[in-house]
C-alpha cells in the first residue's frame, strides 16, 4: 500500500494561513509570504525539500486550496498555479460540488471527489501505483486525514512567526501519537520536522 505523506508550512502557533482568504490574498490576510519565505529567499538551501513536496503519484486538496470560490463552480477558474500546475501527476480535490476533470499542461489532471476522504484516497492510491500519495492542504484537510489515521508521513516546516489566527493545523486533535524521523534541522527561516504516524485505518 502506498505511503501517504503531507508537508505543511505553518507559523509556530499552528496556523498554516490567516484568516478570510481571497482571491487577492491566497494564504489570508496578514501572512504575506512569510511562511514560504524560505522557499523564495533559500531555494538552494532547502532545495531536497521543495521537491519533496511534490515528489508523489497523486495528491489530494480540499477545495478552499483549489479555489477561493464557494458555492457552484466558476468553471473559468483553474486554480492558482497558471496553465502549468506544479503536481505534474493527478490532483484529487475535495468538494460538494460535482466537476468535471480539468486537464492541465505537465500531466497535471485535477478530479473533484465529492464523496468523502477515503473515496479520494482510495483514487489516489489507484492513481499513484507505487508511488507515495500526497495530501497536500489545506489545514482543515489534513485535520480530518489525521483525525482519521490515514497520513504515515507529516512533515513540518515552522516559520518564526506568529499569525494569531486563520486556519489552524492539529486544531482540535486527541491522542495523535508523532514519532520523530531523523533530526530538526532548518535556517532562521524555517525548521523542518519529520514524524511517522501509525495507521489507524
Amino acid at each position: 500500500m502506498s505511503k501517504v505523506t503531507c508537508d505543511m508550512a505553518m507559523s509556530l502557533d499552528g496556523f498554516t494561513a490567516g484568516p478570510n482568504q481571497s482571491l487577492s490574498n491566497p494564504f489570508g490576510e496578514g501572512e504575506d509570504g512569510r511562511l514560504t519565505r524560505w522557499m523564495v529567499d533559500e531555494p538552494e538551501t532547502h532545495a531536497e525539500v521543495i521537491a519533496g513536496v511534490v515528489d508523489a503519484g497523486a495528491f489530494i486538496m480540499g477545495r478552499n486550496m483549489f479555489t477561493p470560490g464557494r458555492g457552484a463552480w466558476d468553471l473559468g477558474w483553474t486554480g492558482w498555479w497558471g496553465e502549468e500546475p506544479p503536481y505534474h501527476a493527478p490532483v484529487f480535490v475535495l468538494t460538494r460540488h460535482p466537476r468535471e476533470p480539468l486537464t492541465m499542461k505537465g500531466g497535471t489532471t485535477f478530479h473533484f471527489v465529492t464523496d468523502g476522504i477515503e473515496a479520494a484516497l482510495e483514487r489516489a492510491r489507484e492513481a499513484a501505483g507505487d508511488r507515495a500519495v500526497a495530501v497536500a492542504g489545506g489545514a482543515a484537510t489534513v485535520n480530518q486525514y489525521l483525525a482519521a489515521g490515514l497520513i504515515d508521513e507529516l512533515r513540518l516546516h515552522v516559520a518564526p512567526v506568529f499569525l494569531g489566527r486563520g486556519e489552524r493545523l492539529l486544531a482540535g486533535m486527541q491522542n495523535l501519537d508523532l514519532e520523530p524521523a531523523g533530526e530538526p534541522w532548518g535556517t532562521a527561516l524555517v525548521t523542518h520536522l519529520t514524524y511517522r504516524l501509525p495507521r489507524r485505518a
